[in-house]
């Protein structure tokens, strides 16, 4: 059955968009030591970051299996968060300067996912399950600080040590120490999905956190110190450009469009890895 088109941006055209936006931001990451990427690619690529999580929400909420769904997710955030483990523990394929990348989204969306299905089993007044399961990814990260308080040893023990430092830096990460997003994402991925039904709603809300926490804060912190000025939050300290990710999402349509599923997911740490070999061949040639 045919289904009309709407006006609008499909969910195919949003990651499309969150696509090439992430690889101007990480032509920028990679290559910012050469001084030829313009600024202004990292800039408009504040708002990648946004679309991913509100594509992920869309994605969780009509998918058809959502264990195979997280699966997909974990298992890629697993496999990057293993690579990134090496790189900063052992020292392991890092660039010439010492720089390695630290792209863990993928890791926020592993959590995310748990906590959405706790809220969806609160809605369906399963209490126990759902709140175990929103409050899981949560509380992780202080069972780990009574584990390492029981069992002190575990640190001084090299196996021990390593292994644990593993386990919580990739198939079980702390909220407190991804690398990439972090805690006021996760917060903007819970109010996505705790008010889906809400559409308008949940857009002016995630605007709302995401401006207060990635400018007020911010600014807040800044304001006081000698020689900053307003204006540095518009050339240095424009992380907060990612709420302008709000006027995409309202122009969201409500239509899968043509998935691309193995594009979305897997393109992402390919494209990573890429842009960072190359930037390690470039570096090794321009020293």
């Amino acid at each position: 059955m045919l289904t009309a088109k709407r006006a609008g941006l499909s969910g195919t055209a949003l990651k499309i968009i969150a696509l090439v936006l992430m690889v101007l931001d990480h032509i920028h990451y990679f290559f910012e030591f050469t001084g030829l990427v313009p600024e202004w690619f990292s800039m408009v690529a504040r708002l990648s970051a946004p679309l991913f999580l509100f594509c992920t929400v869309e994605g969780f909420a009509h998918t058809h299996d959502r264990k195979r769904y997280f699966l997909r997710i974990w298992a890629i955030a697993t496999a990057m968060g293993t690579v990134e483990f090496f790189m900063m523990y052992a020292g392991v394929l890092r660039r010439g300067d010492g720089f390695y990348p630290l792209n863990a989204i993928m890791q926020n969306f592993v959590i995310l996912c748990i906590i959405w299905q706790g809220i969806d089993w609160l809605r369906q007044r399963r209490f126990v399950r759902g709140a175990l399961a929103a409050a899981a990814p949560i509380l992780w990260p202080f069972c780990i600080v009574a584990l390492l308080t029981l069992f002190p040893k575990i640190q001084d023990a090299p196996i021990g040590s390593t292994v644990l430092a593993w386990v919580i830096t990739a198939p079980l990460p702390l909220w407190t120490s991804i690398t990439d997003g972090g805690w006021s994402y996760l917060l903007g991925g819970i109010v996505l999905y705790a008010l889906y039904s809400h559409r308008r709603l949940r857009l002016v809300v995630w605007a709302a956190v995401t401006f207060c926490f990635e400018f007020g804060t911010v600014y807040l912190q800044l304001h006081g110190t000698p020689d900053f000025a307003l204006s540095q939050m518009f050339t240095t300290y424009y992380e907060w450009f990612s709420v302008f990710a709000v006027v995409l999402m309202a122009l969201y349509n409500g239509q899968r469009g043509s998935g691309h599923k193995l594009l979305f997911y897997w393109f992402y740490p390919a494209h990573i890895y890429l842009l960072y070999a190359a930037s390690c061949l470039v570096y090794t040639l321009t020293q």
